[in-house]
């Protein structure tokens, strides 16, 4: 039955992006989001939702898909990124893949910072 569970957000990414490319072929908002929830098997209520994310912000990104790694670190480093994390108004996820990422683009020479 439609609405039994919530995309994740590659899937309401890619939800978007489908009605931003009925949008664009000129289908008028209300059969677009008809359109949609057949082809997705969504409540029209819900289509209505990608509609209007479509037509307010365009095509989204679509996240790369997560996985988990798991590491040990000091005690002291772990609250520190925690604390960072929760002052930021973050996940730790993210705060530790931009670290990971900067530090990774600098031992390549990819400096995203020069």
């Amino acid at each position: 039955m439609p609405g039994d569970r919530r995309a994740g957000a590659a899937e309401h990414a890619a939800h978007v992006n489908e009605a931003v490319g009925l949008l664009e072929a000129g289908v008028p908002a209300a059969e677009a989001a008809r359109v949609l929830a057949g082809q997705l098997g969504c409540s029209e209520r819900q289509a209505r939702r990608y509609v209007s994310q479509a037509a307010a912000s365009g095509r989204v990104p679509v996240p790369e898909e997560g996985t988990v790694f798991t590491v040990r670190l000091p005690a002291r480093l772990a609250a520190a990124v925690r604390e960072h994390a929760r002052a930021s108004g973050r996940t730790v996820s993210s705060v530790v893949a931009q670290a990971l990422a900067e530090f990774l683009g600098r031992a390549h020479g990819n400096d995203p910072r020069r």
